[in-house]
């Protein structure tokens, strides 16, 4: 998360969506104010500004804009450019699953990826729970609902999606670099079977109809 009392902006970072690399390309230009939530180098070198800040939520690098109430108002969650950073679900999948196998700390998630191939891990119910109860809309909701005006920018279209906020800052921003990247191939459609992408249909079918993705 980063918070830019400055621009009047709250960039929101879903996991596994490539929002280490547009934090990173904003932290760039971060203006001194700037309250950077995550563990970047200059998000380290700054977190000392956070202690003692009482918050809705958990204060963490992924905190949902409802979780961050506290670094800012409700008022200005509202007002200010908000934003976040999504991602095909199938692609997501494929990178959220190699990243959990990488893991140490002790997590159902964790457990399940290590213990599992990909087709079984994401056909799981466990796996459906959890991705289906956390679209991508939630985090950038307040009282449950969405707040009007947030930015969705896409991944694939990141050079398209990025013109709002580029114009909101009143600056180009640098290329995405690929950051905090998985061990994967970047291919993500031979990793499923029918059934395995026929689960991700069903469990990220919001995102799906928001974004209008599709497997192909």
């Amino acid at each position: 998360m980063i918070v830019s009392p400055g621009r009047r902006y709250i960039f929101v970072h879903i996991p596994k969506t490539g929002g280490t690399a547009l934090a990173a390309a904003l932290e760039a230009r971060a203006m001194a104010d700037d309250l950077l939530v995550g563990d970047t180098e200059k998000a380290r070198r700054r977190k000392g500004r956070l202690k003692g800040v009482a918050t809705a939520g958990r204060l963490w690098k992924h905190a949902t804009l409802a979780d961050g109430i506290g670094l800012y108002t409700e008022a200005e969650a509202r007002a200010w450019f908000t934003f976040t950073l999504v991602r095909n679900p199938w692609d997501r999948m494929v990178s959220y699953y190699h990243w959990l196998r990488e893991q140490s700390f002790a997590h159902p998630a964790v457990t399940l990826a290590k213990a599992l191939e990909f087709v079984p891990f994401v056909t799981h119910p466990e796996t459906a729970a959890t991705i289906a109860q956390w679209p991508s809309a939630r985090y950038l909701a307040l009282a449950g609902e969405a707040v009007p005006g947030a930015h969705f920018l896409r991944l694939e279209h990141f050079a398209e999606d990025v013109a709002p906020l580029e114009m909101h800052l009143g600056f180009r921003l640098a290329p995405l670099a690929r950051l905090n990247a998985s061990p994967r191939g970047r291919d993500w459609r031979p990793y499923y079977s029918d059934a395995a992408a026929t689960a991700v249909a069903r469990f990220a079918a919001a995102d799906i109809a928001q974004f209008h993705y599709s497997f192909d």
